[in-house]
């Protein structure tokens, strides 16, 4: 009697992301923000402390942040105060605020000796490189969030995307806001984006006592 040929047994490869946390990346509380500017100011680094404030203030995709250039800041030698940039994955533009704040921060960055002559506001260490790449930005998050004692996993470059809207959402409550602030093209995709459903059923399920 032949032995049937049964398939070879492979061990299982420990997954990727085991032990990380998964799913969405959680939005900075103020009290986050405030500690990484502190910590970026106390250490005169310029170009990320630019670099998160107007993270903050533009609520961009990683990929169309990093992109950017010194004209979608400045016009005739001053920062704008709202500025507009088309947006990669939709082609659409998007208008954002920049604050007193990140004005500031920005018209220091722009004084560096490494922005003399760039056309990008965030250019690339080597001459190939036009700009720094999104995996580079993600590494730069990575050290914001941990050099406050947050844990890396939970937090992302979507997180910086989503801090401001976050807080911007619970002051107000106002949607249509928030999907012109994001640049979604469907409001489904704002409410999933926020888990708006969840936290309002908890809010709503708090006020009620039986």
């Amino acid at each position: 009697m032949e032995t049937p040929n049964l398939p070879a047994i492979r061990a299982l490869r420990p997954a990727k992301n085991k032990g990380r946390i998964v799913g969405q990346k959680r939005p900075l509380k103020p009290k986050h923000v405030w500690a990484i500017r502190v910590r970026l100011e106390l250490a005169e680094n310029h170009r990320d402390l630019a670099l998160f404030n107007l993270a903050i203030d533009s609520k961009l995709r990683g990929c169309d942040l990093v992109k950017m250039k010194v004209v979608d800041v400045m016009a005739s030698g001053q920062i704008k105060e709202r500025a507009s940039v088309l947006q990669s994955k939709t082609q659409k533009p998007v208008r954002f605020e920049i604050s007193e704040g990140t004005r500031a921060s920005l018209e220091k960055w722009m004084q560096d000796p490494l922005m003399v002559g760039s056309a990008h506001l965030w250019p690339g260490r080597f001459h190939e490189r036009l700009h720094i790449s999104t995996r580079q930005y993600a590494r730069i998050v990575r050290d914001w969030v941990t050099s406050i004692g947050l844990e890396a996993s939970a937090y992302g470059t979507h997180s910086m995307r989503r801090t401001k809207v976050t807080q911007i959402y619970k002051k107000t409550g106002n949607l249509r806001a928030v999907q012109l602030l994001l640049g979604h093209t469907k409001m489904d995709s704002t409410v999933r984006y926020l888990g708006v459903e969840l936290e309002d059923a908890l809010a709503i399920a708090e006020a009620i006592e039986i």
